[in-house]
């Protein structure tokens, strides 16, 4: 539609009509509509300039988590770093899920964060963007049965060497979340505390290995209803606990967890 028709219409078809254009495009339609007498289509440029704003701050906020993995590549003239994260270790049943992601560039991939601090359909868009842009990733799960066998704290760690060693390509450093390192990688090897919420490739992992997960414990629930996996994602909520004490535990559940509670 021509800008000066649009001009005519009413406030409610104006914004409907900007809410379907690409913010490539904000910059035209906020200048015209500062020129327009009418202080209703004025506001509805000044809410755009707000958004593209926003929008900016938050291409700025990722390009900053990428930061720190491309200066690993320039300081250390590497290309191949993987990034760990991991999902899963407080659950009382179902496996934990390790994923590593490669990174070439920055993907540009907005809104991205530790996988907690995000939505359920916010992290589900992210993983989607995650499958259409191609980015390399490998994803380890080891049940309760080994979790019980190593500990958790083991049986994470061992999730996150199989990811490297199977990962299939050459890496040339890790970055991992936390504040220990793989003990039997012969790797350059960094541990950052709270990794996934400063660096992009983590950030990224994490959300890989929860969207993996959630999806696991849905099908879960359909098998063993009684718990509620769908709701609490095998983790110790009242009703799954509840659902402990009166049912007993499923095959599913880490016995070395359930000591103190039933």
């Amino acid at each position: 539609m021509e800008i000066n028709e649009l001009l005519k219409q009413n406030s409610k078809f104006i914004k409907n009509f900007v809410s379907n254009i690409e913010f490539e495009q904000y910059p035209y339609y906020i200048n015209q509509f500062s020129l327009s007498e009418k202080k209703s289509i004025q506001n509805i440029g000044i809410s755009m300039s707000k958004k593209l704003d926003k929008l900016e701050k938050e291409k700025l906020r990722i390009q900053d988590m990428y930061e720190y993995e491309k200066n690993i590549k320039i300081s250390d003239n590497i290309n191949n770093v993987l990034c760990l994260d991991e999902v899963g270790r407080g659950p009382l049943a179902g496996p934990v899920v390790v994923c590593g992601v490669m990174l070439e560039n920055n993907p540009n991939i907005l809104y991205v964060n530790d996988s907690k601090k995000l939505s359920e359909e916010k992290r589900k868009d992210i993983y989607s963007q995650i499958i259409k842009k191609n980015i390399q990733y490998k994803t380890e799960i080891l049940d309760n049965n080994i979790i019980d066998e190593l500990n958790i704290f083991n049986a994470t760690y061992k999730a996150m060497s199989n990811v490297a060693y199977n990962f299939g390509k050459h890496i040339e450093h890790i970055l991992i979340d936390g504040n220990q390192i793989i003990k039997d990688i012969n790797i350059d090897q960094t541990a950052v505390i709270k990794g996934d919420s400063k660096i992009l490739g983590i950030a990224l992992a994490s959300i890989i290995a929860k969207v993996t997960r959630d999806e696991m414990m849905i099908e879960y629930d359909k098998i063993y209803p009684q718990y509620h996996f769908s709701k609490n994602k095998g983790y110790g909520t009242k009703e799954h606990i509840d659902a402990l004490k009166k049912y007993g535990p499923c095959p599913i559940h880490r016995q070395s967890f359930l000591k103190n509670i039933i």
